[in-house]
């Protein structure tokens, strides 16, 4: 049976109207102090409401959790008012919203913690950089994530009660549900990987132990939000970081075959999308449906083909977009009509104000 971009589909409680997803994507402009949402944020969202669903933007569930210079917030009542301004918005245009919980783990900069060292399951540098604003010249870098320190066994509830306490928040803040950010190696994938991972506790060696944590966040939030609600990013295929781990894919499906029990309403896939990265073999995705019985989104350079294709094969209900959705806030018509694609702004990805960010326009409409 073909399956289109544009047919309607049902995602736990949601009726979504297409299959077209706006991924998430950090664009570093929330209000500071506080990094708290505002009104430029509403706007930009509401105009990309033609989405059939709108992921945030990667939203840090507590101060240990951030990792990147003026990324949001939703442990604070400034920022959980603040987004309730963004879903206002998004729902006055006829949209859908989730928010994206994260934390970061390793993947930080001594000035989010008191005592200059990020978060991470075991003491092992990601050699990676993370984006951090200069509080002196106010300009954004890149710059190198130090060794974080080992999390202690006892702080580990705490952070899995900080999920599900931001799950609470986002709903309070209008959101239609969450995902929960296990991707990209942030902390939740540092767990899951024998190469960020060697604790030899109850969360650490096996597979069982490894994939614990990432079980105990998704069966809290669900508790506190309802599974239907509730979905999960994660990225088998991605080796940046200091992630390459030759197991993982077993991993990934032992986790999947959790969540599904669980309930959870659906898997993200987060494809790698550099050039020369390989491919996400057929097979895998055959073994994840097989382990998955829920919706499972895709992300990571596609395209109205290639997204089709996947769809009407069978391997995924809903195709993600990035960076399209940057420069054509009305990226779905612009699919639909077969109109051109405009290009975005490399330089204003992040930090800024609304140029390269709510400044782009919608095609004009027919005569």
């Amino acid at each position: 049976m073909t399956a289109s971009l544009f047919d309607s589909l049902s995602l736990g409680p949601l009726s979504l109207p297409n299959r077209i997803v706006m991924a998430p994507m950090t664009r570093a402009r929330s209000t500071q102090p506080g990094d708290v949402p505002n009104a430029l944020m509403a706007e930009y969202y509401a105009q990309r409401a033609g989405a059939g669903l709108i992921v945030s933007e990667a939203t840090q569930i507590s101060r240990q959790g951030q990792g990147y210079s003026f990324t949001p917030g939703i442990y604070t009542q400034d920022q959980i008012a603040g987004w309730r301004r963004v879903t206002d918005a998004v729902h006055a245009a006829g949209g859908r919203m989730v928010l994206q919980l994260w934390h970061v783990g390793r993947m930080s900069h001594p000035s989010f913690h008191a005592d200059g060292r990020p978060v991470a399951p075991s003491a092992l540098a990601p050699d990676a950089s993370v984006w951090i604003v200069d509080p002196a010249t106010g300009q954004g870098g890149m710059v190198a994530c130090p060794v974080p320190r080992a999390l202690d066994i006892t702080e580990i509830p705490g952070i899995v009660d900080d999920y599900r306490g931001a799950a609470a928040n986002a709903v309070a803040a209008g959101f239609d549900g969450v995902e929960i950010h296990g991707a990209n190696g942030y902390l939740i994938d540092q767990f899951l990987r024998d190469t960020s991972n060697r604790r030899t506790d109850r969360y650490g060696g096996s597979r069982e132990n490894r994939i614990r944590f990432a079980v105990e966040v998704a069966e809290a939030v669900a508790g506190e939000i309802g599974a239907d609600r509730t979905g999960i990013r994660l990225s088998p295929y991605i080796t940046q970081r200091n992630m390459a781990d030759d197991g993982i894919v077993d991993t990934i499906l032992m986790a999947a075959r959790a969540f599904d029990r669980i309930g959870l309403a659906y898997i993200h896939l987060a494809e790698a999308d550099w050039d020369d990265a390989p491919e996400v073999p057929v097979r895998f995705r055959h073994h994840l449906r097989a382990a998955y019985s829920g919706r499972i989104v895709v992300a990571g350079k596609y395209t109205r083909a290639r997204g089709e294709a996947i769809l009407s094969a069978g391997l995924a209900d809903l195709v993600a977009f990035g960076r399209p959705f940057i420069a054509n806030p009305d990226l779905p018509r612009r699919f639909a009509e077969g109109l051109p694609l405009s290009a975005f702004e490399g330089a204003t990805l992040f930090g800024g104000d609304a140029h390269g960010y709510t400044s782009y326009p919608a095609w004009p409409a027919a005569a």
